[in-house]
């Protein structure tokens, strides 16, 4: 589709120069020796707000770690084609998540993006529910990332 590169490229701008404003923001990158991948993003706000237009009952571990500034979104993530079965994306993002001390990786995925909601799923994330942002009808797929220490009870996802 004409335009379509444009278009992506446009929106991941957007969104990246969005994300770069949020306080803990980060990004790691790959090189070998070019650029061959990188993962950004930001602590999930405590307030809960990230959750927003979440339907249904957020699970209680999620709201739990939440609240105590251990949940970290990851906005971003690419990897080079040739460098995605080589564990790549578990590296940078495992990294980006221990840097951070985080115990909760949280992602959103546009629900009909199914490429990149199966290749979350295939490295251990969990969808949880789905959230609704405006505007528009963007429905997005909620997904998390336990990690780091074992709580005293199972999660509840």
């Amino acid at each position: 589709m004409p335009g379509r590169e444009y278009r992506g490229r446009k929106n991941f701008l957007r969104r990246l120069t969005r994300d770069i404003w949020r306080p803990g923001f980060a990004m790691l990158t790959a090189e070998a020796p070019d650029l061959v991948g990188y993962v950004f993003g930001f602590p999930v706000p405590r307030d809960g707000s990230w959750w927003s237009g979440f339907r249904g009952t957020l699970p209680k571990d999620v709201e739990q770690l939440t609240a105590s500034g251990q949940a970290f979104a990851i906005s971003g993530m690419v990897v080079r084609p040739s460098e995605r079965h080589q564990g790549l994306a578990d590296r940078l993002q495992e990294r980006l998540l221990a840097d951070h001390r985080a115990l909760l990786g949280a992602t959103l995925v546009d629900r009909t993006h199914r490429a990149a909601c199966a290749g979350f799923e295939s490295r251990g994330w969990l969808t949880i529910g789905l959230v609704y942002r405006p505007p528009g009808p963007a429905v997005l797929r909620a997904l998390v990332l336990p990690h780091g220490e074992p709580t005293a009870a199972e999660p509840s996802w």
